[in-house]
C-alpha cells in the first residue's frame, strides 16, 4: 500500500481550508499509528506555512499503565521536535458506557486546552475504516439521514475547529507512512476487545468487503448522504431565521405557522435544533419521540408537552419552549475557571476574592434558580429591576442560572440581581452560548 506523502497530505487539506497565515494547530495523539502518521504529515505541512502544532495527550486514567503510555506519547513527539501536552481524565469513572464518556471528556479536555492557547483548529486522525464502522453502527442502530451521514472532513463549534483530513485514507496508508520513517507505533488493547460493538463490527469488515461493502464504498455512500444532509441544513436555517426567537434568557418562541408552512423533514429538524438549544444537548432526541412530538403539535398544543430536557408550551399565538429546571444540575465555578453551565451558559469568575462570596475558597455554586428562587429574588429587586424581570416569561424563570454560597444567593446576573458591588465585579461573564447554535454550522462534504 502506498504511503501518505506530503503532497497528497496537502491536496486533502486544500478541502478544508482557507487557513490563517502561520496558522497554529492542535492534534490528538494516542500513539496509535493514525494518530501518529497525522502528527507527523500535520507538522511538515504546517513546516511549510511558518505555522506551529502542539500535539494532545489524553489519560483517561482506565487501565494501570495509561500513565506510562502517555509519557512514552509525549518522548516520542519531543524527539519528533513536535510540542506536546498531556491532558488527565479526573475525577469519578462511570461503571458504564465507559468508551463513550471517556470519547466526551477527550473531547472536552482537548478543546478547553485549544481555547486556553488561542488555537483555533483541532485535527483528529478519523480514517476511512473509521467512516465506514460509524456508518455501519448507526445503519445498525436504525439512524436518520444525519447518522448517516457520519463523520464531517468540517465540523465548526463556537471557538474550534475540528478537522478530519484522513476520512477517505485507508488505515493501511498510515502505516505504510510511519514505516518509511521507521517509527513504531502502539497498539491500544481496547481495540481488541470484543465487549465494543465497534470491535465486533471492525471484525466483519473484510466479510462486507468481499460482498462490495468495502470501506471505500461505504465512504462513497456516507458522503452522497452528506451532501442531501447539507442541503437540508440550509433550508433548515432559512425557515428558524423567520420561524424562532431565541432569547438571551435562554428560552425560544417559535410560530407554529410558520414551521407549519414548511416540509415536513425541514420543520422536524428545525423544532429539533430548538430543543437542543434550550435542553443544552449536544444531540437531538431520540427520531420516534420527536416524530411523536412533531406530530402532537402539528395537531394543535392543547397543554404542556416535554422533550429533551424541554417543555414546550402554549403562549398566545406562539410556541414557547423553556428548560425543565429540575433537570439542571449544580456545579461549582472556582476563581478564575470559566464553566459552560447546562450545555447552555457560559459564566467566568475573576480571580480575586471578595466577601461577597463568603467561602474562604472563593468558590460558587452554579445552580437553576427554581420557583422559590424566585420569590426569594423579587423581595430583594428594586422596582425597576423586578418590571425587567418580570419580561422574562414565568415558564422560564426557574431555570435561570443562579449564583451561590454558603450565605445564599450571590448574584442572577441575567435578571441584574448581584449581592452587593463585590459581587457584581467578580463575575466577568454570564452568556448564552449553548453547544450547539441553533442554526448550527454547515456540514462540510469534502
Amino acid at each position: 500500500m502506498k504511503a501518505l506523502n506530503r503532497e497528497d497530505f496537502a491536496l486533502l487539506m486544500e478541502g478544508l481550508g482557507p487557513f490563517e497565515p502561520e496558522p497554529a494547530m492542535a492534534v490528538g495523539v494516542s500513539g496509535g499509528a493514525d494518530s501518529l502518521a497525522l502528527a507527523l504529515l500535520l507538522n511538515d505541512w504546517l513546516a511549510d506555512r511558518g505555522g506551529s502544532l502542539l500535539a494532545l495527550t489524553v489519560d483517561h486514567g482506565l487501565r494501570r499503565g495509561s500513565a506510562e503510555e502517555a509519557a512514552e506519547v509525549g518522548a516520542l513527539m519531543r524527539r519528533l521536535g513536535i510540542a506536546q501536552e498531556t491532558l488527565h481524565w479526573r475525577g469519578e469513572k462511570p461503571s458504564a458506557s465507559r468508551q463513550a464518556a471517556a470519547r466526551e471528556a477527550r473531547y472536552a479536555l482537548m478543546t478547553r486546552a485549544c481555547e486556553k492557547r488561542g488555537i483555533l483548529h483541532l485535527a483528529l486522525a478519523h480514517h476511512q475504516e473509521d467512516q465506514a464502522e460509524t456508518f455501519l453502527l448507526r445503519l445498525g442502530r436504525g439512524s436518520g439521514l444525519d447518522g448517516l451521514a457520519a463523520m464531517a472532513p468540517l465540523a465548526e463549534t463556537a471557538g474550534l475547529r475540528l478537522l478530519r483530513p484522513l476520512l477517505t485514507v485507508p488505515k493501511a496508508r498510515l502505516e505504510e507512512s510511519l514505516r518509511q520513517r521507521h517509527i513504531a507505533w502502539a497498539e491500544d488493547p481496547s481495540n481488541e476487545d470484543a465487549a465494543f460493538a465497534r470491535v465486533r463490527l471492525r471484525r466483519l469488515l473484510p466479510d462486507l468487503a468481499r460482498e462490495g461493502l468495502t470501506p471505500g464504498r461505504v465512504g462513497t455512500a456516507s458522503r452522497h448522504l452528506g451532501r442531501a444532509r447539507a442541503a437540508l441544513e440550509t433550508d433548515v436555517a432559512a425557515l428558524l431565521a423567520r420561524a424562532a426567537r431565541p432569547h438571551p434568557a435562554g428560552f425560544v418562541v417559535l410560530s407554529p405557522a410558520v414551521l407549519a408552512a414548511a416540509p415536513g423533514e425541514v420543520s422536524l429538524r428545525a423544532l429539533a435544533r430548538c430543543l437542543m438549544i434550550v435542553g443544552g444537548g449536544a444531540y437531538t432526541p431520540r427520531l420516534d419521540r420527536l416524530e411523536r412530538l412533531h406530530g402532537q403539535l402539528a395537531a394543535g398544543l392543547k397543554r404542556g408537552v416535554t422533550l429533551g430536557g424541554c417543555r414546550i408550551l402554549a403562549q398566545g399565538e406562539s410556541w414557547l419552549i423553556v428548560r425543565e429546571a429540575g433537570r439542571c444540575a449544580e456545579e461549582a465555578l472556582a476563581p478564575g475557571e470559566s464553566l459552560l453551565w447546562d450545555g447552555r451558559f457560559e459564566l467566568s469568575l475573576g480571580r480575586r476574592r471578595g466577601a461577597a462570596l463568603g467561602a474562604k475558597s472563593g468558590k460558587l455554586t452554579v445552580g437553576a434558580l427554581g420557583t422559590a428562587g424566585w420569590r426569594r429574588l423579587l423581595a430583594e429587586l428594586s422596582p425597576s429591576k423586578s418590571q425587567l424581570a418580570r419580561l422574562v416569561p414565568p415558564a422560564a424563570r426557574a431555570a435561570l442560572p443562579a449564583l451561590s454560597d454558603r450565605k445564599g444567593l450571590v448574584a442572577v446576573p441575567l435578571l441584574g440581581y448581584f449581592r452587593d458591588g463585590t459581587a457584581a465585579k467578580r463575575l466577568i461573564r454570564c452568556r448564552f452560548a449553548p453547544t450547539n447554535g441553533l442554526t448550527g454550522a454547515a456540514f462540510t462534504v469534502v
